[in-house]
Protein backbone atom coordinates (compact mmCIF):
# COMPACT_ATOMS: atom_id res chain seq x y z
CA UNK A 1 0.00 0.00 0.00
CA UNK A 2 1.28 3.24 -0.92
CA UNK A 3 1.77 6.37 1.66
CA UNK A 4 -0.51 9.01 0.88
CA UNK A 5 -3.98 10.85 1.99
CA UNK A 6 -7.17 9.39 -0.11
CA UNK A 7 -9.57 11.39 0.94
CA UNK A 8 -12.91 8.08 1.88
CA UNK A 9 -15.72 10.76 1.18
CA UNK A 10 -14.37 10.70 -2.40
CA UNK A 11 -12.16 8.76 -3.72
CA UNK A 12 -9.81 11.50 -4.82
CA UNK A 13 -6.02 11.10 -3.92
CA UNK A 14 -4.66 14.38 -2.16
CA UNK A 15 -1.31 13.48 -1.56
CA UNK A 16 1.56 10.72 -2.03
CA UNK A 17 4.53 10.42 -0.06
CA UNK A 18 7.45 8.83 -0.62
CA UNK A 19 8.74 6.38 1.99
CA UNK A 20 12.23 6.91 4.34
CA UNK A 21 14.94 5.59 2.86
CA UNK A 22 17.06 2.70 5.47
CA UNK A 23 19.60 5.16 5.77
CA UNK A 24 17.21 7.90 6.86
CA UNK A 25 15.33 5.07 9.23
CA UNK A 26 18.64 4.56 10.78
CA UNK A 27 19.18 7.73 11.83
CA UNK A 28 16.31 7.99 12.95
CA UNK A 29 16.61 5.15 15.34
CA UNK A 30 20.43 6.77 16.41
CA UNK A 31 18.28 9.98 17.24
CA UNK A 32 16.52 8.11 19.09
CA UNK A 33 18.55 5.98 21.14
CA UNK A 34 20.93 9.05 21.82
CA UNK A 35 17.78 11.12 22.85
CA UNK A 36 16.84 8.47 25.85
CA UNK A 37 20.74 8.58 27.03
CA UNK A 38 19.93 11.88 28.66
CA UNK A 39 16.38 11.85 28.61
CA UNK A 40 15.46 9.45 31.13
CA UNK A 41 17.56 11.43 33.32
CA UNK A 42 15.53 14.03 33.32
CA UNK A 43 12.77 14.71 36.77
CA UNK A 44 9.12 14.06 36.10
CA UNK A 45 8.87 17.70 36.64
CA UNK A 46 10.39 18.80 33.21
CA UNK A 47 8.69 15.82 31.42
CA UNK A 48 5.48 17.09 32.64
CA UNK A 49 6.15 20.46 31.41
CA UNK A 50 6.90 19.11 27.84
CA UNK A 51 3.81 17.30 27.35
CA UNK A 52 1.75 20.28 28.87
CA UNK A 53 3.66 22.59 26.07
CA UNK A 54 2.38 19.18 24.16
CA UNK A 55 -0.71 19.50 24.95
CA UNK A 56 -1.61 23.79 24.55
CA UNK A 57 -0.29 23.23 21.36
CA UNK A 58 -2.55 20.15 19.84
CA UNK A 59 -5.55 22.16 22.27
CA UNK A 60 -4.87 25.31 19.66
CA UNK A 61 -4.43 23.48 16.73
CA UNK A 62 -7.35 21.51 17.18
CA UNK A 63 -9.76 22.31 14.30
CA UNK A 64 -7.09 21.63 11.79
CA UNK A 65 -5.89 18.49 12.53
CA UNK A 66 -9.33 17.58 13.15
CA UNK A 67 -10.05 18.67 9.62
CA UNK A 68 -7.09 16.39 8.72
CA UNK A 69 -8.08 13.45 10.43
CA UNK A 70 -11.65 13.49 8.59
CA UNK A 71 -9.51 14.10 5.40
CA UNK A 72 -7.57 11.05 5.77
CA UNK A 73 -10.25 8.63 7.08
CA UNK A 74 -13.64 9.63 7.10
CA UNK A 75 -14.71 10.46 10.78
CA UNK A 76 -17.28 13.26 11.40
CA UNK A 77 -15.72 16.31 11.73
CA UNK A 78 -17.39 16.82 15.28
CA UNK A 79 -16.09 12.92 16.30
CA UNK A 80 -12.66 14.12 14.71
CA UNK A 81 -12.59 17.26 17.12
CA UNK A 82 -13.67 15.52 20.15
CA UNK A 83 -11.06 13.01 19.13
CA UNK A 84 -8.51 16.13 19.68
CA UNK A 85 -9.97 17.57 22.90
CA UNK A 86 -9.60 13.61 24.26
CA UNK A 87 -6.26 13.54 23.62
CA UNK A 88 -5.30 17.02 25.00
CA UNK A 89 -7.00 15.88 28.27
CA UNK A 90 -4.94 12.50 27.97
CA UNK A 91 -2.09 14.21 28.04
CA UNK A 92 -2.60 16.66 30.62
CA UNK A 93 -3.74 13.82 33.13
CA UNK A 94 -0.32 12.47 32.82
CA UNK A 95 1.26 15.23 33.52
CA UNK A 96 -0.24 15.40 36.42
CA UNK A 97 -0.16 11.87 37.69
CA UNK A 98 3.11 10.30 36.09
CA UNK A 99 4.87 11.29 39.18
CA UNK A 100 2.87 9.27 41.74
CA UNK A 101 1.83 6.30 39.28
CA UNK A 102 5.90 5.30 39.62
CA UNK A 103 6.58 7.02 43.14
CA UNK A 104 8.91 3.97 44.10
CA UNK A 105 7.01 0.94 46.36
CA UNK A 106 7.96 -0.47 49.63
CA UNK A 107 7.08 -3.97 50.29
CA UNK A 108 4.06 -5.05 51.84
CA UNK A 109 6.08 -7.75 54.11
CA UNK A 110 7.70 -5.86 56.94
CA UNK A 111 9.41 -9.12 57.10
CA UNK A 112 11.70 -9.12 53.78
CA UNK A 113 14.31 -7.45 55.98
CA UNK A 114 15.05 -10.45 57.82
CA UNK A 115 17.10 -10.97 54.40
CA UNK A 116 19.40 -8.47 55.82
CA UNK A 117 18.60 -6.09 54.41
CA UNK A 118 18.38 -2.13 55.80
CA UNK A 119 15.93 -0.87 52.62
CA UNK A 120 14.08 -2.66 50.08
CA UNK A 121 12.13 -0.92 47.34
CA UNK A 122 10.43 -1.52 43.55
CA UNK A 123 12.01 1.22 41.48
CA UNK A 124 10.78 2.02 38.04
CA UNK A 125 12.94 3.18 35.04
CA UNK A 126 12.00 3.52 31.34
CA UNK A 127 13.30 0.52 29.02
CA UNK A 128 14.30 2.96 26.02
CA UNK A 129 13.35 2.87 23.04
CA UNK A 130 9.83 2.14 21.93
CA UNK A 131 8.02 1.27 18.41
CA UNK A 132 4.74 1.94 18.12
CA UNK A 133 2.53 0.19 14.95
CA UNK A 134 -0.98 2.27 15.27
CA UNK A 135 -3.47 2.40 13.04
CA UNK A 136 -6.23 5.17 11.52
CA UNK A 137 -9.04 4.44 12.84
CA UNK A 138 -8.44 7.04 15.85
CA UNK A 139 -4.99 8.08 14.18
CA UNK A 140 -4.40 10.72 16.55
CA UNK A 141 -5.91 9.44 19.84
CA UNK A 142 -4.23 5.93 19.28
CA UNK A 143 -0.91 7.67 19.33
CA UNK A 144 -1.18 9.66 21.86
CA UNK A 145 -2.65 7.17 24.56
CA UNK A 146 0.85 5.29 23.87
CA UNK A 147 3.24 8.79 23.67
CA UNK A 148 1.89 10.50 26.69
CA UNK A 149 2.63 7.63 29.63
CA UNK A 150 5.94 6.25 27.58
CA UNK A 151 7.31 10.18 27.52
CA UNK A 152 6.24 11.11 31.00
CA UNK A 153 8.23 7.10 32.35
CA UNK A 154 11.42 8.51 30.77
CA UNK A 155 11.00 6.15 27.01
CA UNK A 156 11.88 8.05 23.59
CA UNK A 157 9.68 6.48 20.54
CA UNK A 158 9.47 5.30 17.47
CA UNK A 159 5.68 6.17 15.35
CA UNK A 160 5.61 3.62 12.13
CA UNK A 161 1.67 4.72 11.56
CA UNK A 162 -1.00 3.98 8.85
CA UNK A 163 -0.31 4.23 5.65
CA UNK A 164 -3.65 5.92 4.80
CA UNK A 165 -2.78 8.96 7.46
CA UNK A 166 0.25 10.34 6.98
CA UNK A 167 -0.66 13.95 7.12
CA UNK A 168 -1.68 12.74 11.06
CA UNK A 169 1.30 11.05 11.23
CA UNK A 170 3.34 13.86 10.40
CA UNK A 171 1.80 16.20 12.63
CA UNK A 172 2.20 13.82 16.03
CA UNK A 173 6.04 13.87 15.23
CA UNK A 174 6.73 17.27 14.80
CA UNK A 175 4.11 18.55 18.08
CA UNK A 176 6.49 17.24 20.49
CA UNK A 177 9.52 18.39 18.89
CA UNK A 178 7.69 21.94 18.92
CA UNK A 179 6.52 21.63 22.70
CA UNK A 180 10.54 21.56 23.18
CA UNK A 181 11.29 17.80 23.60
CA UNK A 182 15.33 17.45 23.13
CA UNK A 183 15.83 16.20 18.81
CA UNK A 184 14.65 12.29 18.82
CA UNK A 185 12.69 12.17 21.67
CA UNK A 186 9.66 11.09 19.51
CA UNK A 187 9.77 10.27 15.65
CA UNK A 188 7.45 10.08 12.51
CA UNK A 189 8.90 7.26 10.60
CA UNK A 190 6.78 7.16 7.18
CA UNK A 191 7.58 3.39 6.13
CA UNK A 192 5.49 0.55 4.93
CA UNK A 193 4.48 -2.48 6.64
CA UNK A 194 7.41 -4.37 5.26
CA UNK A 195 10.12 -2.42 6.94
CA UNK A 196 8.88 -2.74 10.43
CA UNK A 197 10.87 -6.17 10.85
CA UNK A 198 13.81 -4.61 10.17
CA UNK A 199 13.06 -1.68 12.70
CA UNK A 200 12.20 -4.00 15.92
CA UNK A 201 15.14 -6.10 15.50
CA UNK A 202 17.24 -3.59 15.50
CA UNK A 203 19.39 -3.85 18.98
CA UNK A 204 18.67 -0.08 20.21
CA UNK A 205 14.96 -0.43 20.17
CA UNK A 206 13.88 -2.11 23.37
CA UNK A 207 9.74 -2.76 22.94
CA UNK A 208 6.98 -2.37 20.63
CA UNK A 209 3.40 -1.43 20.84
CA UNK A 210 0.94 -1.88 18.52
CA UNK A 211 -2.96 -1.68 17.72
CA UNK A 212 -4.16 -3.51 14.84
CA UNK A 213 -5.49 -6.41 12.80
CA UNK A 214 -4.75 -9.84 14.57
CA UNK A 215 -2.89 -10.89 11.44
CA UNK A 216 -0.72 -7.45 12.30
CA UNK A 217 -0.02 -8.37 15.85
CA UNK A 218 0.66 -12.04 15.08
CA UNK A 219 3.79 -10.78 12.84
CA UNK A 220 4.88 -7.97 15.60
CA UNK A 221 4.34 -10.52 18.30
CA UNK A 222 6.44 -13.09 16.52
CA UNK A 223 9.24 -10.88 15.64
CA UNK A 224 9.77 -9.63 19.26
CA UNK A 225 9.32 -12.79 20.70
CA UNK A 226 12.32 -13.59 18.83
CA UNK A 227 14.25 -11.03 19.93
CA UNK A 228 12.46 -10.95 22.93
CA UNK A 229 11.36 -7.74 23.23
CA UNK A 230 8.82 -6.81 25.30
CA UNK A 231 4.95 -6.21 23.12
CA UNK A 232 1.64 -4.69 24.61
CA UNK A 233 -1.19 -5.80 21.59
CA UNK A 234 -4.47 -4.17 20.83
CA UNK A 235 -6.10 -6.01 18.48
CA UNK A 236 -9.53 -6.83 17.16
CA UNK A 237 -13.05 -6.74 18.80
CA UNK A 238 -16.29 -8.09 18.53
CA UNK A 239 -17.61 -6.53 21.81
CA UNK A 240 -20.99 -7.48 23.11
CA UNK A 241 -23.93 -5.52 24.18
CA UNK A 242 -26.10 -7.62 26.38
CA UNK A 243 -29.63 -6.20 26.89
CA UNK A 244 -31.91 -8.09 29.74
CA UNK A 245 -35.30 -8.04 30.87
CA UNK A 246 -34.26 -5.37 33.49
CA UNK A 247 -32.88 -2.80 31.83
CA UNK A 248 -33.76 0.85 31.14
CA UNK A 249 -34.76 -0.01 27.53
CA UNK A 250 -34.99 3.75 26.12
CA UNK A 251 -31.54 4.38 27.34
CA UNK A 252 -30.30 0.67 26.33
CA UNK A 253 -31.51 2.09 22.33
CA UNK A 254 -30.13 5.22 22.44
CA UNK A 255 -26.94 3.92 23.78
CA UNK A 256 -26.82 0.57 21.46
CA UNK A 257 -26.95 3.23 18.01
CA UNK A 258 -24.25 5.19 19.17
CA UNK A 259 -21.89 2.29 20.54
CA UNK A 260 -22.62 0.32 17.49
CA UNK A 261 -21.82 3.62 14.72
CA UNK A 262 -19.13 5.85 16.31
CA UNK A 263 -16.03 6.38 14.09
CA UNK A 264 -18.39 4.98 11.01
CA UNK A 265 -18.45 1.86 13.07
CA UNK A 266 -14.97 1.48 12.44
CA UNK A 267 -13.64 0.67 16.33
CA UNK A 268 -12.72 -2.29 17.87
CA UNK A 269 -14.73 -1.29 21.16
CA UNK A 270 -17.42 -0.84 19.46
CA UNK A 271 -20.50 -3.02 20.11
CA UNK A 272 -21.09 -5.40 17.65
CA UNK A 273 -22.99 -8.44 18.71
CA UNK A 274 -26.36 -7.28 20.41
CA UNK A 275 -27.71 -10.41 22.73
CA UNK A 276 -31.28 -9.17 23.45
CA UNK A 277 -33.33 -11.43 26.29
CA UNK A 278 -36.58 -12.82 24.50
CA UNK A 279 -38.80 -10.88 26.84
CA UNK A 280 -37.56 -7.22 25.92
CA UNK A 281 -35.97 -8.70 22.05
CA UNK A 282 -39.07 -7.18 19.56
CA UNK A 283 -39.21 -4.07 21.04
CA UNK A 284 -35.56 -3.34 21.49
CA UNK A 285 -35.07 -4.66 17.73
CA UNK A 286 -37.83 -2.40 16.30
CA UNK A 287 -36.52 0.82 18.36
CA UNK A 288 -33.10 -0.04 17.55
CA UNK A 289 -33.45 -0.67 13.72
CA UNK A 290 -35.58 2.71 13.34
CA UNK A 291 -32.36 4.42 15.40
CA UNK A 292 -30.36 2.87 12.62
CA UNK A 293 -32.23 4.62 10.08
CA UNK A 294 -32.74 7.52 10.97
CA UNK A 295 -28.93 8.17 11.15
CA UNK A 296 -27.97 10.74 8.49
CA UNK A 297 -24.72 9.36 5.91
CA UNK A 298 -23.20 11.82 3.98
CA UNK A 299 -20.46 14.40 4.10
CA UNK A 300 -18.19 13.84 6.96
CA UNK A 301 -17.25 18.13 7.10
CA UNK A 302 -20.80 18.67 7.90
CA UNK A 303 -21.66 18.45 11.42
CA UNK A 304 -25.02 17.48 10.56
CA UNK A 305 -23.51 13.99 9.32
CA UNK A 306 -23.73 10.67 12.14
CA UNK A 307 -22.11 8.71 9.71
CA UNK A 308 -19.38 9.10 7.13
CA UNK A 309 -17.59 7.13 4.55
CA UNK A 310 -15.27 3.82 5.65
CA UNK A 311 -11.80 4.74 5.25
CA UNK A 312 -10.62 2.72 2.52
CA UNK A 313 -12.06 0.42 -0.22
CA UNK A 314 -11.03 -2.38 0.99
CA UNK A 315 -12.78 -1.93 4.25
CA UNK A 316 -15.70 -1.34 2.05
CA UNK A 317 -15.78 -4.59 0.23
CA UNK A 318 -14.66 -6.26 3.14
CA UNK A 319 -17.82 -5.35 5.36
CA UNK A 320 -19.58 -6.27 2.11
CA UNK A 321 -18.49 -9.68 1.95
CA UNK A 322 -19.68 -10.27 5.69
CA UNK A 323 -22.90 -9.27 4.86
CA UNK A 324 -23.79 -10.74 1.79
CA UNK A 325 -22.13 -14.00 3.49
CA UNK A 326 -24.41 -13.63 6.30
CA UNK A 327 -27.95 -12.77 3.81
CA UNK A 328 -26.95 -15.73 1.56
CA UNK A 329 -27.14 -18.13 4.57
CA UNK A 330 -30.59 -16.85 5.43
CA UNK A 331 -29.88 -13.74 7.82
CA UNK A 332 -32.76 -11.42 7.94
CA UNK A 333 -31.88 -7.64 6.84
CA UNK A 334 -34.42 -5.49 9.14
CA UNK A 335 -32.27 -2.09 7.58
CA UNK A 336 -29.06 -1.26 5.19
CA UNK A 337 -27.32 -3.67 3.67
CA UNK A 338 -26.07 -1.66 0.73
CA UNK A 339 -24.63 1.18 -0.47
CA UNK A 340 -26.39 4.54 -0.45
CA UNK A 341 -27.50 5.48 -3.19
CA UNK A 342 -27.60 9.13 -3.10
CA UNK A 343 -23.81 8.80 -2.50
CA UNK A 344 -22.26 7.41 -5.70
CA UNK A 345 -18.62 8.33 -4.56
CA UNK A 346 -16.67 7.28 -1.71
CA UNK A 347 -17.15 4.80 0.57
CA UNK A 348 -19.81 4.72 1.98
CA UNK A 349 -22.37 2.25 3.47
CA UNK A 350 -25.63 2.48 5.04
CA UNK A 351 -26.11 1.81 8.42
CA UNK A 352 -27.41 -1.79 8.89
CA UNK A 353 -29.29 -4.41 10.91
CA UNK A 354 -29.31 -8.31 10.72
CA UNK A 355 -30.93 -10.92 12.74
CA UNK A 356 -31.62 -14.79 12.47
CA UNK A 357 -27.23 -14.95 12.58
CA UNK A 358 -26.22 -18.73 12.93
CA UNK A 359 -23.18 -19.59 13.36
CA UNK A 360 -22.33 -21.24 9.62
CA UNK A 361 -22.13 -17.01 9.07
CA UNK A 362 -18.44 -15.70 8.74
CA UNK A 363 -19.56 -12.61 10.92
CA UNK A 364 -20.74 -15.00 13.81
CA UNK A 365 -17.35 -15.03 14.39
CA UNK A 366 -15.30 -12.20 12.49
CA UNK A 367 -15.10 -8.41 13.07
CA UNK A 368 -17.30 -5.88 11.43
CA UNK A 369 -15.37 -2.72 11.13
CA UNK A 370 -18.42 -0.86 9.56
CA UNK A 371 -22.10 0.50 10.63
CA UNK A 372 -23.21 -3.25 10.72
CA UNK A 373 -24.79 -4.31 13.90
CA UNK A 374 -25.98 -8.34 14.36
CA UNK A 375 -28.60 -9.07 16.73
CA UNK A 376 -29.06 -12.13 18.65
CA UNK A 377 -32.53 -13.05 20.59
CA UNK A 378 -31.20 -15.68 24.10
CA UNK A 379 -33.92 -17.02 26.54
CA UNK A 380 -32.25 -16.38 29.42
CA UNK A 381 -28.91 -15.52 31.56
CA UNK A 382 -26.72 -18.34 31.03
CA UNK A 383 -27.53 -18.37 27.22
CA UNK A 384 -26.57 -14.56 27.04
CA UNK A 385 -23.56 -15.44 28.64
CA UNK A 386 -22.54 -18.31 26.18
CA UNK A 387 -23.34 -16.20 23.45
CA UNK A 388 -21.34 -13.06 24.30
CA UNK A 389 -18.22 -15.25 24.96
CA UNK A 390 -18.71 -17.44 21.78
CA UNK A 391 -16.18 -15.44 19.84
CA UNK A 392 -12.59 -15.49 19.36
CA UNK A 393 -12.25 -11.73 21.11
CA UNK A 394 -12.57 -10.80 24.71
CA UNK A 395 -11.98 -6.84 23.93
CA UNK A 396 -14.85 -5.12 25.96
CA UNK A 397 -18.49 -5.98 26.78
CA UNK A 398 -21.57 -3.59 27.71
CA UNK A 399 -24.45 -5.24 29.78
CA UNK A 400 -27.45 -3.28 30.27
CA UNK A 401 -29.61 -4.84 33.79
CA UNK A 402 -30.76 -3.49 37.10
CA UNK A 403 -30.08 -7.15 38.41
CA UNK A 404 -27.45 -7.04 41.11
CA UNK A 405 -27.64 -10.73 40.31
CA UNK A 406 -27.36 -9.93 36.70
CA UNK A 407 -24.27 -7.98 36.92
CA UNK A 408 -22.31 -10.52 39.59
CA UNK A 409 -22.70 -13.18 37.42
CA UNK A 410 -21.28 -11.25 34.14
CA UNK A 411 -18.66 -9.71 36.46
CA UNK A 412 -17.60 -13.15 36.97
CA UNK A 413 -18.19 -14.80 33.85
CA UNK A 414 -17.94 -12.72 30.63
CA UNK A 415 -14.35 -12.96 28.98
CA UNK A 416 -13.20 -9.77 28.05
CA UNK A 417 -11.16 -7.23 29.17
CA UNK A 418 -13.80 -4.60 30.19
CA UNK A 419 -17.39 -4.72 31.81
CA UNK A 420 -19.63 -1.30 31.11
CA UNK A 421 -23.02 -1.36 33.07
CA UNK A 422 -25.38 0.28 31.83
CA UNK A 423 -23.32 2.58 29.70
CA UNK A 424 -21.46 2.60 26.29
CA UNK A 425 -17.60 1.18 26.48
CA UNK A 426 -15.00 4.06 26.63
CA UNK A 427 -11.34 4.69 27.21
CA UNK A 428 -10.20 7.28 29.97
CA UNK A 429 -6.76 7.51 30.77
CA UNK A 430 -7.43 6.88 34.55
CA UNK A 431 -8.85 3.51 33.52
CA UNK A 432 -6.95 0.65 32.26
CA UNK A 433 -7.68 -0.41 28.72
CA UNK A 434 -6.71 -3.96 26.66
CA UNK A 435 -8.45 -7.21 26.28
CA UNK A 436 -8.17 -11.10 26.24
CA UNK A 437 -7.89 -13.87 24.28
CA UNK A 438 -7.14 -12.44 20.35
CA UNK A 439 -7.88 -9.41 21.03
CA UNK A 440 -4.40 -8.77 22.41
CA UNK A 441 -2.48 -8.39 25.82
CA UNK A 442 -0.95 -6.03 28.61
CA UNK A 443 -2.83 -2.56 29.20
CA UNK A 444 -2.81 1.07 28.12
CA UNK A 445 -3.64 3.97 29.93
CA UNK A 446 -3.66 4.30 33.56
CA UNK A 447 -0.98 3.00 36.18
CA UNK A 448 -1.03 -0.34 34.71
CA UNK A 449 -0.12 1.60 30.90
CA UNK A 450 2.81 3.52 32.12
CA UNK A 451 4.23 0.69 33.49
CA UNK A 452 4.16 -1.64 30.48
CA UNK A 453 7.58 -0.16 29.34
CA UNK A 454 8.92 0.01 32.60
CA UNK A 455 11.73 -1.90 34.05
CA UNK A 456 10.23 -3.38 37.41
CA UNK A 457 13.28 -2.93 39.68
CA UNK A 458 14.28 -4.57 42.91
CA UNK A 459 16.54 -2.21 44.98
CA UNK A 460 18.23 -4.14 47.93
CA UNK A 461 20.15 -2.83 50.39
CA UNK A 462 22.50 -4.59 52.86
CA UNK A 463 21.90 -3.62 56.59
CA UNK A 464 26.11 -3.70 56.76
Amino acid sequence: MSIATVNPATGETVRTFDELSPEETERRIADAARAFTSYRTTGFAERADLLTRAAALLEAETEDIARTMTTEMGKPLAAARAEAAKCVKAMRWYAAHAESLLRDELPADADVRDSGASAVRTHYRPLGVVLAVMPWNFPLWQVVRFAAPALMAGNTGLLKHASNVPQTALYLGELFERAGYPHGCFQTLLIGSRAVEAVLRDPRVAAATLTGSEPAGRSVASVAGDEVKKTVLELGGSDPYVVMPSADLDRAVRTAVTARVQNNGQSCIAAKRFIVHADVYDAFAERFTAGMKALSVGDPMRDSTDVGPLATEKGRADLEELVEDAVSRGATVLCGARRPPEHPQGWFYEPTVLAGISPDMRIDQEETFGPVATLYRVEDLDEAVHRANHTPFGLSSNVWTRSDEDIARFVRDLEAGGIYINGMTASHPALPFGGVKRSGYGRELSGHGIREFCNVTTVWQSAD
